[in-house]
């Protein structure tokens, strides 16, 4: 038997930069263990599972693999998944805007697409939870250790460090600007204590960036999901909002924030991060970003 598999690059206009994904479809006749093989075998940081809806109004029923395990929500696989599905359905005859709407396990995510023809797909969909912090981090000279850093790297302004999840959880780290950023490297064997075991992911940002244009320039590194480092992560892009929202002035009732990710991999990335807040709280999130087809092929399964 064999599936139709696509790749593309995510949160970049651009081939060969941002975030790779695969993206099978047919994926009805397989089970939990096969997507886990077949996510390994792909060894992007995730690949994802495309199946019939539960409901039939909706487009599609997807399961979201890294290497190592499945996850609830990833922001990167909902983007390209519905850019790809839209541009399956529609093509790129003609400009036009569909909406998709995605069975995923954290729940129902609905994206916007746009379909310009001659430019790169464009897809943003609303966090399907608003960030939360769940609890507190480890020690700065701890998290400074786990990261390659000094203590003194760790923090800016009153940014400090911090845990929050909008499906996901990281711990936030702040670092002092981009020497520190592209410094940094995960000490694995320091990652299997603390929160950094149970929450297998950090990312590491500052306000120091490549174009001044932008907002924050970000790093986020997951060994436990078996991947060193993400080129892009919009699932921690949506956590992020609670981290803003928490230490910056942001002022107004809409701010939108691009965030760099992805450079020190050769894999120039850049996400929006659009936010809604009412009284300083966050009442909207939602991410955006390019994307580009790079390939297809046929899966033997």
């Amino acid at each position: 038997m064999q599936l139709d598999f696509h790749t593309l690059d995510v949160f970049t206009p651009s081939r060969f930069h941002g975030n790779p994904l695969a993206v099978v479809s047919g994926a009805d006749v397989l089970d939990a263990a096969a997507m886990q093989a077949i996510a390994r075998e792909f060894n992007l940081s995730e690949t994802v599972f495309v199946a019939r809806p539960a409901n039939p109004a909706h487009t599609a029923r997807v399961r979201i693999f890294t290497p190592r395990r499945e996850l609830p929500f990833a922001g990167h696989p909902t983007i390209g998944t519905a850019a790809f599905l839209a541009y399956a359905d529609h093509g790129d005859g003609a400009e036009r805007e569909a909406i998709v709407t995605l069975e995923e396990e954290i729940g129902l995510i609905r994206a916007g697409v746009t379909i310009t023809p001659g430019k790169p797909l464009h897809a943003a969909f609303d966090a399907p939870k608003l960030a939360t912090e769940t609890g507190a981090p480890d020690r700065r000279e701890d998290l400074a250790a786990a990261v390659g850093l000094m203590p003194g790297d760790i923090g800016f302004d009153n940014h400090r460090p911090t845990v929050f999840s909008a499906g996901v959880p990281y711990i936030f780290v702040p670092v002092r600007g981009l020497a520190a950023l592209s410094r940094a490297q995960p000490v694995e064997s320091l990652w299997r204590r603390g929160r950094f075991a149970e929450i297998g992911a950090a990312y590491l940002y500052c306000r120091e960036t490549r174009d001044p244009a932008n907002s924050f320039a970000a790093r986020m590194f997951s060994p436990e999901f078996g991947m060193i480092e993400d080129p892009a992560t919009g699932s921690a892009a949506a956590a992020f909002a609670g981290v803003a929202a928490r230490f910056e002035a942001l002022g107004g009732q809409r701010r939108v924030l691009a965030i760099e990710q992805g450079f020190d991999m050769g894999r120039p990335s850049l996400i929006s991060l659009e936010m809604e807040l009412v009284a300083g709280r966050l009442e909207r999130v939602r991410i955006g970003g390019h994307c580009v087809i790079v390939s297809k092929g046929a899966l033997t399964v």
